[in-house]
């Protein structure tokens, strides 16, 4: 019982995980909460399904479509909504704001385009179970665990290794610096941007495939998540958005087996709340500078 939650709790948390890293990023490099990526994700997350429905086209091609799709969306949004802002000396309020109307117009769009009706993924692949041990784990979730774990590291590899990697590293840290460095900020916000936008296109897909469905409503609530998971991690950790990710799936399971559904939330959130009041900063976030 307890390793099948166990199990179950990485599965989800690494969904989580996977929308907070979208947070993550564009905090990291522009400073602000980005409202639009739960939206963003639930686009993505209609752009796999009818991949999947209409073209016939297996689920990994699905995800490559939905982070292509969330990128572009990703891209768009930058240029009308937070780019114009920049170049003005707005409140810093302003992209919040900017973000929630993006948020909005997505949600409205994505209600006149799919309807408010739920729709689901096909059953071929939960239908797939493997049993090791006392372990039962569906080919869904191996996807899932394997996608997400994936994409975690080769990101964290990106980001340490490479040059384009090190130059979001660096405007995260002083962007006047890295104006300074001969860095050209304006693509490397271009870049964080889609690149956060695309992980949460993907990450909306496996949200589909795990709880089989999919629905305008959902990014507000995976939303929430994302942004409970950043303030968990350490505002703009990439490492604490993957392990709070992790950790909030695993309270949130363990809390629905041994306790009470209606208190997954609560819980969930409780814990949050109890570990900010120990660390303000979050569990891997630094009390002065230092970002990813």
């Amino acid at each position: 019982m307890f390793w099948q939650q166990l199990v179950n709790g990485l599965t989800l948390g690494s969904t989580y995980s996977l929308v907070a890293l979208g947070y993550t990023l564009i905090m990291g490099v522009l400073n602000i909460i980005n409202m639009a990526h739960g939206e963003i994700f639930m686009i993505g997350a209609f752009v796999g399904l009818y991949l999947v429905t209409y073209l016939k086209v297996n689920i990994f091609v699905a995800m490559a479509g939905a982070m292509l799709a969330s990128a572009l969306l990703g891209c768009l949004m930058e240029m009308l909504a937070l780019r114009p802002l920049r170049r003005r000396a707005v409140s810093h309020l302003a992209p919040l704001i900017s973000t929630i109307g993006v948020s909005i117009f997505l949600e409205s769009l994505a209600l006149n385009l799919f309807g408010p009706q739920s729709q689901a993924f096909p059953t071929e692949l939960a239908a797939v179970q493997f049993e090791l041990g006392p372990i039962r784990i569906t080919l869904v979730q191996i996807i899932i665990l394997g996608i997400s774990f994936g994409l975690m590291f080769i990101l964290r590899f990106w980001l340490a290794k490479t040059r384009v990697g090190k130059a979001i590293r660096t405007t995260a840290e002083n962007i006047e610096t890295a104006n300074l460095l001969g860095i050209n900020t304006n693509r490397i916000i271009f870049l964080t941007v889609a690149l956060a936008s695309g992980l949460g296109g993907v990450a909306g897909v496996l949200v589909g495939l795990s709880f089989n469905a999919v629905e305008p409503t959902m990014g507000l609530s995976m939303g929430l998540k994302g942004l409970a998971v950043l303030i968990l991690g350490g505002m703009g950790n990439i490492t604490g958005a993957m392990l709070g990710g992790l950790i909030l799936g695993i309270a949130e399971v363990f809390t629905v087996a041994y306790g009470a559904s209606s208190y997954r939330d609560a819980v969930a959130f409780g814990m949050i709340i109890l570990i900010l009041f120990i660390r303000p900063q979050g569990l891997f976030g630094k009390r002065q500078g230092g970002r990813f």
